[in-house]
């Protein structure tokens, strides 16, 4: 991966006009990666993210047992029928919440005690409303240090299944772990929801990729899904490009009232994220869909509309949104998205604290943030990423309207390690 400084400096630049692919999406390269290797035989999985969260979910597979083979984007994962060929593995997870998550889901289909770690923050990123649903189901699974966080502890013997109640309002990757296992279970599984469900498409998501594999998930909207024993079938997937990734370039072009195509990301996209665009649109930007790609073009000057904006189902995109905002017209509201708190880093709380750094008007809540316009253009600030790759990434847009310097760039490995030097391109 590329090698970055410990500090990137940004000047402002005149409006952007690129076309450009994103990365592969991590969203469904993870979710391939599980389904892939619980399926029966070879799949083939094109276009793929080569980032350390999906390195971080292959380094764990193949200490599973499972056999992938990595060339350029493309991923060839041989499944073992739902068995898990290890029959105890210590898992270091780093900071991939993703891969924790699902991951704690597929070992308890195994045979035998595993154990889930991570980094330091990932000890205090909670999973207990996984385990909680897990142990509904018949696993025997719990945190090592009865925190309610990693390390966790899994003694599996397979799923029994049955009936288990799975809060909603933490995070859905919680109920996309379990329904992408649920299959392997020795009896039907029914999974109920508590509380709102976070980041519905997420679950969407799950679910089309499940009938891609071959299994289909009956549902009651996003209160209950009911899962009968089946098995995924191995088949060729294409990971479509990341519409996270996406959104900091429409940023870029929004900002400097530019032109962007992302040029692997269509209206077909599974991806909920892709609704940044909508929400720029509003904000004053041209936007054009085809079947294979998106276009952005910004207003003139970068001149945004404010507004109030919901991102509960799209919650990663908020950090982009916000900086945004020191460019619109009037305050940009954010709400409904308490789970920021839980990321990589408090994200609420972080970006308070950098847009403040660069002379704006924050009010932070406990689940939404408010940013006012910049009245003038500061330099020379140094904004902290917070080991946050989308940190680092979001105020990247910033730096094209403001002088400023990124510490820890090298933070975007974690998605998209090559982001600055595609950055660079847009500006050069």
């Amino acid at each position: 991966m590329l090698d970055y400084p410990e500090m990137i400096h940004l000047t402002p630049t005149g409006p952007v006009d690129a076309s450009i692919e994103v990365p592969g999406s991590k969203s469904l390269t993870n979710r391939a990666l599980i389904l892939a290797s619980l399926a029966e035989g070879w799949s083939v999985l094109e276009k793929s993210l080569i980032a350390e969260d999906s390195q971080v979910m292959i380094e764990a597979l193949c200490h599973l047992g499972f056999s992938i083979k990595v060339e350029g984007t493309t991923f060839r994962v041989e499944g073992n029928g739902g068995r898990i060929p290890a029959r105890a593995a210590e898992l270091d997870l780093r900071l991939s919440g993703t891969s924790i998550r699902f991951l704690t889901a597929l070992v308890a289909i195994g045979r035998g005690r595993f154990r889930l770690d991570g980094t330091e923050r990932m000890r205090q990123r909670p999973i207990q409303d996984l385990l909680n649903a897990l142990v509904g189901l018949g696993v025997k699974a719990g945190t090592q240090f009865k925190t309610g966080s990693p390390p966790v502890i899994v003694e599996a013997a397979g799923i029994p299944g049955g009936e288990a109640r799975i809060a909603g309002g933490r995070s859905s990757q919680y109920l996309s772990a379990l329904l992408m296992v649920a299959p392997y279970a020795s009896a039907p599984v029914t999974l109920t929801v508590t509380g709102e469900l976070q980041s519905k498409p997420f679950v969407d998501m799950t679910l089309k990729l499940m009938g891609d594999f071959g299994v289909e998930v009956e549902r009651d909207g996003y209160a209950q899904f009911s899962v009968r024993p089946a098995r995924y079938r191995a088949r060729p997937y294409r990971i479509e490009g990341d519409a996270m990734a996406a959104g900091y370039f429409w940023a870029a072009a929004a900002a400097t009232g530019g032109r962007i195509r992302i040029e692997n990301l269509g209206r077909h996209s599974l991806q909920g994220d892709c609704r940044l665009a909508w929400v720029l649109e509003r904000m004053g930007c041209r936007v054009t869909w085809d079947n294979e790609s998106c276009e952005l073009i910004g207003p003139p000057d970068g001149q945004l509309k404010g507004g109030r904006f919901d991102l509960n189902d799209m919650p990663d995109q908020a950090q982009t949104l916000a900086v945004l905002g020191l460019f619109a017209d009037a305050p940009v509201e954010i709400d409904n998205i308490w789970n920021l708190r839980i990321k990589e880093t408090d994200r609420l709380s972080a970006l308070a604290t950098e847009l403040r750094k660069l002379g704006a008007q924050v009010w932070e809540g406990k689940d939404s943030i408010v940013i006012h316009p910049l009245e003038a253009r500061p330099t020379g600030i140094v904004i902290d990423t917070y080991d946050d790759h989308r940190m680092a990434m979001a105020f990247a847009v910033a730096g094209l309207r403001i002088d400023l310097s990124l510490r820890d760039p090298s933070c975007v490995r974690k998605t998209y390690p090559g982001f600055f030097e595609d950055w660079a391109a847009l500006v050069a």
